[in-house]
């Protein structure tokens, strides 16, 4: 152990004669403590509420997307297909086509996305949709609906009496003659609701990729995409690669992520506002470590000659004071990560007594990730290593000798 490092720590667990700097560090060491402490919940609760809104996209999302270089849609020939099918990373695969059209039911009419998806449309997403009734059957005009698109028009399940009218506009030049000849529509039967998240059940219709063909006049091979399910998310690199030689340049993939930008731009955003916004909380907590510091070199200007004289320099007196603000902000940062921890811990999995509650029976939602106790224990570190470091800078050759 060397002779600062010995100094330092005696410095930092022995007592003052002055009781006013006993306080000062007591204080000083426990903003340290309940800064850390917040910045690892806050930022648990942060990932938490992220992992809350990203999960309602992710199993509706699939884990890659193609979707057309240009135009609309793509004419998917027999040889793509037959690549892709020799792909091994790929669990599974559907075609689908998304557009605009306009539902009608009674007097009301809302322009909402059709989404026509085939017979390999993923059960697991289906039945992640918390559909009321059933998906609807294949190879007919049955449409699921959102709750909010449901909501809107005033419409149920399986009323037979009254069909929904889904239109699309047709592609075309010149003056229309009548309605029909600007819409192509088709009677529809909604046999479920499903919710999901408030933009898709505000928005979204799912229908048979023949129902979408036929508004739309595609053939039987044109698509406005396909999704992708991978065996192993841990293999999209690879399978991208392999899936961008299969389809050429007629098509773009995305990854889920990509697909989300906008969501995702947000909640990082958000995310990096509130790790600086509780930074800003430390260092003015970190304020309280260089006044303690400065308080203890004046209160030991004594023994700073003692060493003084028996040998020990300037650099090494400062090196005491800066190894004891240093130790007061690592063991701080520790304790505080240590009751962050304890505390999201119970909001995760302690009785709904002892959690924070959004509502009577949903716990505000909190994530406990490594890397977050990795940012909270670095950002103190460094923190502190700077207060330090500015308030043993104090310490002048004429301060010790004066004393």
């Amino acid at each position: 152990m060397s002779f600062p490092f010995y100094i330092a720590k005696r410095y930092l667990f022995s007592k003052s004669s002055n009781n006013a700097i006993n306080f000062i560090t007591m204080i000083a060491a426990i903003g340290v403590i309940i800064g850390s402490a917040s910045l690892f919940i806050v930022l648990s609760g942060f990932a938490g509420l992220k992992d809350f809104s990203l999960q309602f996209t992710s199993f509706v999302d699939p884990d890659l997307k193609a979707i057309p270089a240009q135009g609309k849609s793509v004419t998917l020939s027999e040889g793509m297909l037959s690549k892709i099918n020799e792909i091994e990373g790929i669990a599974s695969y559907s075609k689908i086509i998304e557009e605009r059209a306009v539902l009608n039911f009674k007097d009301k009419q809302l322009i909402v996305t059709l989404k026509g998806v085939d017979n390999n449309y993923p059960k697991s997403t289906i039945d992640s949709l918390s559909v009321i009734g059933q998906w609807f059957e294949r190879g007919t005009d049955q449409i699921v609906a959102g709750s909010g698109v449901s909501n809107y028009l005033s419409f149920g399940i399986f009323d037979y009496g009254e069909t929904i009218k889904i239109s699309v506009p047709k592609p075309g030049k010149g003056q229309p003659s009548s309605l029909n000849s600007i819409f192509k529509s088709v009677n529809a039967l909604n046999s479920g609701i499903f919710v999901v998240n408030e933009d898709l059940d505000n928005s979204m219709v799912y229908a048979n990729l023949e129902t979408a063909q036929y508004l739309l006049n595609y053939n039987q091979n044109q698509i406005s995409g396909i999704e992708f399910l991978l065996k192993d998310i841990e293999d999209i690199e690879a399978v991208q690669e392999e899936l961008e030689l299969a389809l050429g340049g007629a098509f773009v993939l995305k990854t889920r992520e990509q697909l989300n930008d906008a969501l995702y731009k947000m909640l990082n955003t958000e995310n990096l506002a509130v790790y600086l916004i509780f930074t800003l909380v430390l260092i003015i907590a970190l304020f309280n470590v260089i006044g303690s510091i400065i308080m203890m070199i004046l209160d030991k200007k004594n023994n700073l000659n003692t060493l003084y004289n028996v040998g020990a320099t300037v650099k090494d007196i400062r090196k005491i004071f800066f190894l004891q603000g240093s130790l007061m902000s690592v063991l701080g940062g520790i304790i505080g990560v240590i009751i962050g921890y304890l505390l999201v811990l119970n909001q995760a999995y302690g009785p709904n007594a002892l959690k924070v509650m959004i509502t009577t029976n949903f716990p505000y939602p909190v994530s406990i990730h490594l890397e977050n106790i990795f940012i909270v224990f670095i950002t103190i570190t460094i923190l502190g290593v700077l207060a330090s470091k500015l308030a043993s800078s104090r310490i002048t050759k004429r301060l010790i000798v004066e004393a």
